[in-house]
């Protein structure tokens, strides 16, 4: 969780890409930082911070899936991170009263060199 004085103003976690056993090894991020505390720096430590405790946990892959292409900050973070770009579903989600994309973003925690990324 990130604060400024005293107050929560964003926080990151991860948690299971699929349900199944075969994606085990895989997370899905999550990043959050209020809107009056963008571009300070917040989401950047958290995502940091998520990628340390998720690589020495021992996971393998890290997806982004970010609602709504029109999020330039998030993709920027994610790309500022290593993120690549991994495919987008359109308007698959419905938010806001409009249809949102949903921008998939993947980064490899642990390098296979047997693996294609």
């Amino acid at each position: 969780m990130a604060e400024s004085d005293g107050a929560a103003i964003g926080y990151a976690y991860a948690g299971p890409y699929r349900p199944r056993i075969g994606y085990r090894f895989t997370v899905e991020d999550s990043v959050y930082i209020h809107p009056d505390h963008l571009g300070q720096g917040a989401g950047r430590a958290l995502l940091v911070e998520l990628l340390t405790t998720c690589r020495s946990r021992g996971y393998r892959q890290m997806i982004a899936v970010i609602g709504d292409s029109a999020n330039a900050a998030s993709i920027r973070l994610h790309e500022r991170l290593g993120f690549r770009h991994a495919g987008t579903l359109h308007a698959v989600g419905y938010k806001f009263e409009r249809w949102i994309d949903t921008v998939l973003m993947q980064l490899a925690l642990e390098p296979d060199p047997e693996a294609e990324v």
